[in-house]
């Protein structure tokens, strides 16, 4: 089965990718198709990754999956969320993970509530009609390192430092990463209700 990845985010396709294998799914990035990145208006994750699958199936004509995922801080009322991917440019920077890490760390300079939750939404449709689309919520709580750590990964996982295992998400090897991240808690969900009602 195609489905389209509504993303052109290379390491979000690199890890969807492995983790749905099981399934036998291909996995199609929406800019292979010609398709725009679509409008993500709104305050959540699942509302935006909902529109963004139903628009990437409504001008490709294939079922379609739509990751929204960002980091929650506590200490900022659960900010960046929704706006995790622009974070940087908020304080002048170009958009980009290296200066999101950056932009993130001098802004909790001298902040020692330091809790912050990595959060995914996949929303899976048949069609951009699809009433009952699919939606999966992956969840992992950490803390803010105080200096990126690590070269796995990409985002913010330096700097998200996962007690647990006592090394932040870039220090773990891939496959202990994905099998434990928001995306691959998510991902599991998805491949679950795949299953259950797609396959």
């Amino acid at each position: 089965m195609k489905i389209i990845l509504a993303s052109n985010n290379a390491g979000k396709l690199a890890e969807l990718q492995a983790m749905l294998a099981p399934l036998g799914v291909t996995l199609v990035k929406q800019a292979e198709l010609g398709i725009s990145e679509a409008e993500e208006p709104f305050r959540t994750f699942v509302e935006n990754a909902l529109a963004k699958a139903r628009h990437a199936s409504q001008a490709g004509g294939l079922p379609a999956l739509a990751d929204d995922a960002g980091l929650c801080v506590d200490a900022f009322g659960g900010l960046p969320g929704v706006d995790t991917a622009f974070y940087a440019t908020q304080f002048g920077y170009a958009k980009g993970d290296d200066n999101n890490v950056r932009a993130l760390l001098e802004q909790m300079a001298g902040i020692t509530e330091r809790r912050a939750a990595l959060v995914s939404t996949l929303v899976a449709v048949r069609s951009a009609d699809d009433p009952e689309p699919l939606i999966a919520v992956g969840r992992v709580t950490g803390e803010i390192a105080a200096e990126p750590r690590g070269s796995n990964g990409f985002g913010f996982d330096p700097v998200m430092f996962i007690p647990a295992f006592g090394k932040t998400f870039a220090e773990l090897p891939v496959e202990v990463k994905n099998a434990n991240s928001h995306r691959g808690m998510a991902a599991r969900q998805m491949m679950d209700l795949m299953r259950e009602r797609w396959l």
